[in-house]
């Protein structure tokens, strides 16, 4: 790590204000990665369940595949991050990813096989929960270093991989390029750009509220200690409310394209482009999110968050109207985006235990793409898709409710780099 002159005074401990910025732009690229991952795969889920001649319950079912790996990804995360370091389970967890992507598609293409597909979904979302609780972990470190809050931001660039991959999917299902060359480039491409981007973020445990190295304790040494966070009844409403949020926009991530399609009548391409509408108003929401935190503070901005994402959903099944449908779609995507992030950010506001419950507070809300699609395909075997995704409104209703655990600590450490609001540092 290199020194500080008297021309760069130190940051946070023994960082530098340019690590600390360059820690930043790793993190949101590697933020971005994921999302191009998962959203190449759905943007392409249409496709593939007419090459596996799949019913929406088999579809819920292949789906199924990324929530299992997930949940065994998540439960396990605390422990390999504590065994390995956030940077190198990144690192690992991204390979593993794009492995996982691979074989999905080659699944769906060659044979088709269902089988394939599953398997390679499984390790997907079990690598992908890994990457998610490591980034997330390394992303709040720095959110102290940086001393102002900026987790949504960093779930906007999952939000502008997801734009990224749906556009160059539904590029893709244009050109009729086959869904396993679509997704093994991909994953050359999230391959390449993680190993480039490692070399610039730092070590979790350099940051604490005041700018010390973060001391060890009995959560970060033993399993027992590392488990012992479930028994924190703050980090289990807080894993309720991630519950909630995933559940909004999970089902819009595994759903929205086959609802377009076959609630609304579009073309498998529309409902690809009405999917990165979607994950396009996430992005916007994220970004502007930040400067709402700031203003209105955690709890205001979750409410009206989850009460925006239940208009929206409203708006979407039941208006037979295309483009109004793609207005309710919007404000689905701009209600779904804070939630995740600030259940993040509240869930590592402890810097000593954050690992802990970061991992426990995303077991719980992957839960919600466990339960999910299944629970979804299977009332949409009877009622159709479009309207199954009512149930979406249940979870959020739930949220609102619990959205009070997510309130910020009492005291904040001000900004360690006191001049962030310039432009060639602020986001």
């Amino acid at each position: 790590m290199s020194q500080s002159t008297p021309a760069q005074p130190a940051y946070a401990g023994s960082l530098t204000r340019e690590q600390v910025v360059a820690w930043r732009n790793a993190i949101f690229v590697i933020f971005a990665l994921p999302g191009m991952a998962i959203a190449s795969w759905v943007s392409r889920l249409p496709a593939a369940r007419d090459a596996l001649q799949l019913g929406p319950a088999q579809v819920g079912l292949l789906i199924f595949g990324i929530a299992a790996g997930s949940i065994i990804g998540l439960v396990a995360s605390s422990h390999i991050i504590a065994k390995l370091g956030a940077v190198a389970t990144i690192t690992w967890g991204m390979i593993l990813t794009a492995a996982g992507l691979t074989v999905a598609g080659i699944g769906a293409t060659v044979g088709p096989s269902f089988v394939v597909a599953f398997a390679g979904l499984l390790v997907f979302g079990a690598a992908s929960g890994i990457t998610d609780v490591a980034m997330n972990v390394s992303g709040a470190a720095n959110e102290r270093a940086l001393g102002r809050a900026i987790m949504p931001v960093f779930h906007a660039f999952f939000s502008f991989g997801t734009m990224i991959g749906a556009g160059l999917g539904a590029l893709a299902e244009l050109a009729r390029v086959p869904i396993a060359i679509h997704l093994a480039i991909v994953a050359m491409v999230v391959v390449v750009v993680v190993l480039a981007s490692r070399r610039f973020v730092q070590s979790e445990h350099l940051i604490e509220e005041d700018g010390r190295p973060v001391a060890d304790d009995d959560h970060s040494k033993t399993w027992r200690g590392r488990l012992a966070i479930w028994k924190d009844p703050r980090t289990l409403l807080i894993g309720v409310l991630v519950l909630a949020a995933a559940f909004a926009e999970g089902s819009a991530n595994d759903w929205l394209a086959i609802a377009s399609v076959d609630g609304h009548g579009v073309a498998n391409a529309t409902g690809a482009v009405i999917f990165g509408i979607f994950v396009t108003a996430m992005t916007v929401g994220r970004l502007t999110g930040v400067f709402l935190l700031d203003r209105f503070g955690r709890v205001p901005v979750l409410r009206g968050s989850f009460l925006l994402a239940g208009i929206g959903l409203l708006v979407f099944i039941f208006v037979p109207n295309v483009p109004i449908a793609i207005a309710g779609a919007v404000l689905w995507g701009l209600g779904s985006a804070l939630g995740f992030p600030i259940g993040m950010s509240a869930a590592a506001d402890d810097p000593k235990t954050a690992a802990a419950r970061v991992s426990a507070v995303a077991t719980i809300g992957y839960f919600a793409f466990l339960v999910g699609p299944p629970v979804i395909g299977l009332l949409g075997q009877y009622v159709g898709v479009i309207h199954a995704l009512l149930v979406t409104l249940v979870l959020a209703a739930i949220g609102a409710l619990v959205a009070g655990a997510a309130r910020e600590p009492a005291r904040r450490r001000s900004a360690p780099i006191d001049n962030f609001d310039d432009p060639q540092v602020a986001p």
